[in-house]
């Protein structure tokens, strides 16, 4: 007599959130290594005139 298999393996949805988050943190590989984006940080956002304040100075 052949047994039957209870368990019929990983769901879909398993599956497929699996491939959705590796080719997500791919992607954020390729876009660190290859510096995809610019240059980040504080000053990205502001004209190239203008200066930064001083740390600490605050109300």
């Amino acid at each position: 007599m052949a047994e039957g298999n209870d368990y019929p393996g990983i769901p879909r949805w398993v599956k497929i959130s699996w491939l959705v988050v590796s080719l997500l943190l791919l992607l954020a590989a390729i876009i660190v290594a290859f510096d995809i984006g610019g240059p980040h940080g504080p000053g990205r956002h502001m004209s190239p005139n203008s200066e930064m304040p001083p740390a600490g100075d605050g109300p």
